[in-house]
């Protein structure tokens, strides 16, 4: 796109970098861990495909905290799929994909 003025482009806020990350190192028990810098709240895990979930809800997931979960299926890396969904202090809802 080109400009025909001499105004500057406005500055773009930067992304907001996922806070999660997933210890898969006890396959069937994974962690979810907070390494974000803000507490998570309405933390919700859901699973889709051939699989059952096990885990205890909380409603928040501090910085530096972590929730653990046990996924029970034959082959979840190829038929199953999680879903982390939370929300930020401002409100504002993220759903992130955890393939195993």
């Amino acid at each position: 796109m080109t400009r025909f003025d001499d105004e500057p482009w406005p500055l773009a806020e930067p992304a907001y970098r996922v806070p999660w990350r997933v210890d898969r190192s006890r396959d069937p028990w994974f962690t979810l861990v907070n390494d974000g810098d803000e507490p998570a709240s309405g933390v919700q895990i859901s699973l889709s495909g051939d699989g059952r979930l096990l885990w205890r809800p909380l409603l928040t997931v501090a910085a530096g905290d972590q929730v653990t979960f046990v996924v029970q299926a034959d082959d979840p890396a190829r038929n199953c799929i999680a879903c982390v969904r939370w929300f930020r202090p401002d409100g504002t809802e993220y759903l992130w994909r955890i393939s195993f």
